[in-house]
């Protein structure tokens, strides 16, 4: 009998359900079609500067902290996590900021000055937000939603929780201040998920933080996926980089073999994809009748945004900054709808900018600065718009707006620059319309609503990342392969 696995795709998810499987005695194969690790946490670097592509916060460590730990290995041997406070600065063009931290007291202070009422509204908020973690993380974002009765199990917490109602609506119903009820309601964004259409059960993104912390690991956000290879490796998984799956083989309802791009063929027991959930039917499994049919059924549903991102380095480093920099657009409502809702790129943005050399000056050459900006934009089947010429009219706005609001003279300062666009989400990573994190997380798209964790039809072919439960962010696809690596398990052992 063939004990090989496959997993496909070496981010977060992958490489978290590999590193499962190897330390329960399965012999398993990491097949990523780029030339490093990551995902869309891949790395880029260039002139002495370190980029991380793509997600910068870890809000849950004891989740990683749990791979080392089964597979025998000491978290501090690999990877060092950094705290970061404040966790967020919100910024809003009236000039009012909001330094969003884990202290209590000085978050109130904060709160107050805004609105004295709405520090109750806030503490308030915080129970529902805690009852909701407590309900939607830890019991089942880890357990694989398989039938309509695990659903119905759920159905009387999330009606409680009223979870039919969206984040913005439940923070609104706590919080007065227009500018508060956006600083605890843009969450869902870090995940792909419209305010204002994304179920509430997502409020626990604010407990999760307030709960562990929000960190960063020295080396930057490659150094934990290098952590995470090397743990592979060392309980005796392997990797292979530049390995583009061409296609799936299925014989009989059950996958025989995985096919790359070269011509090697890999035999194998089981194969559980953290390629894009489209791509992976439509394009690995296109060829089966039943995956060809679920492809469409997956073309239908609603996708996350895409995100514009800018990375550039400086030889200067803006040492006012935080770590962690919102800029909100005077619309928020009207924005975000039309990031969702409109085929055309809105004139104004909010943006989310990342500066990692204030907490580690390794990213950077002494005296530089590594900087990141993400804005969310639509997905090409929302707005199909030519990113060749809107990229760099968009890069100059975003370089306008950073010089008038907190970095003067930037462009005297720009060593090196490079844009990430829908194009790159759809070609480097095939992502479907170019979204940034899969199916959109609505209330009918989550859970057993979601693509599952193991396939209806074809027996050991199962699914782990963002497109799956409970969806995207490395807590959301490192819980995925939780949830996928206890089915695969079971599944083998019987």
């Amino acid at each position: 009998m063939i004990k090989h696995i496959i997993v496909i795709g070496a981010g977060f998810g992958g490489l978290a359900l590999a590193i499962r499987l190897q330390a329960a005695g399965f012999s398993t194969q990491l097949l990523e079609q780029r030339d490093r690790p990551g995902g869309r946490a891949y790395v880029y670097q260039d002139k002495g500067f370190t980029f991380d592509a793509g997600p910068t916060v870890i809000t849950d460590p004891g989740a990683i902290k749990e791979l080392f730990v089964l597979s025998g290995k000491s978290m501090s041997d690999y990877v060092e996590l950094l705290p970061v406070t404040p966790f967020y600065r919100l910024c809003w063009e009236s000039g009012e900021i909001f330094d969003y931290s884990n202290d209590q007291m000085l978050l109130e202070s904060q709160i107050r000055k805004f609105n004295p009422r709405d520090v109750v509204g806030y503490q308030r908020f915080l129970d529902y937000s805690d009852e909701v973690f407590n309900e939607g993380y830890l019991k089942f974002a880890t357990v694989p939603f398989l039938s309509f009765r695990d659903m119905l199990r759920a159905t009387p917490q999330l009606a409680r929780l009223q979870a039919w109602r969206s984040v913005y609506s439940k923070v609104a119903s706590f919080i007065e201040n227009d500018k508060l009820r956006q600083a605890f309601s843009f969450h869902s964004l870090l995940v792909g998920g419209n305010p204002f259409a994304t179920s509430s059960i997502y409020t626990l993104i604010h407990a999760l933080e307030r709960k562990w912390g929000i960190w960063f690991p020295l080396g930057g956000t490659g150094a934990l996926v290098n952590g995470m290879v090397k743990l592979f490796q060392d309980i005796g998984g392997s990797l292979e980089l530049n390995a583009r799956v061409s296609y799936i083989e299925v014989k009989n309802m059950v996958i025989s073999a995985v096919h790359l791009a070269s011509g090697r063929v890999f035999e194998t027991r089981a194969v559980a994809s953290n390629a894009d959930v489209v791509h992976t039917y439509a394009d690995l499994l296109g060829h089966h009748p039943t995956a060809a049919a679920q492809a469409g059924k997956l073309k239908s549903k609603r996708m996350s945004n895409s995100l514009f991102v800018l990375y550039f380095g400086l030889n200067y480093q803006y040492d006012q900054l935080a770590q962690h920099t919102v800029f909100f657009s005077p619309r928020y409502r009207d924005l975000i709808n039309e990031i969702f809702n409109c085929d055309t790129l809105a004139r104004d943005f909010s943006l989310y900018l990342h500066a990692p050399c204030v907490t580690d000056l390794s990213l950077a050459p002494l005296g530089c600065g590594s900087y990141y900006v993400l804005v969310p934009v639509p997905h090409l089947g929302t707005a199909n718009l030519d990113w060749n010429i809107k990229g760099p009219w968009l890069r100059d706005r975003i370089f306008d707006y950073l010089e008038q609001h907190c970095m003067p003279k930037l462009r005297s300062h720009l060593v090196t620059y490079r844009m990430f666009t829908p194009f790159d989400f759809r070609d480097d990573l095939n992502a479907y319309q170019g979204s940034a994190f899969s199916v959109e997380p609505i209330l009918k798209q989550s859970a057993w609503f979601r693509p599952h964790n193991r396939d209806i039809y074809i027996r050991n072919l199962y699914l782990v990342g963002a497109g799956t439960h409970p969806g995207a962010g490395i807590p959301g696809v490192i819980s995925s392969a939780k949830a996928t690596a206890t089915l695969m398990m079971k599944d083998m052992y019987e």
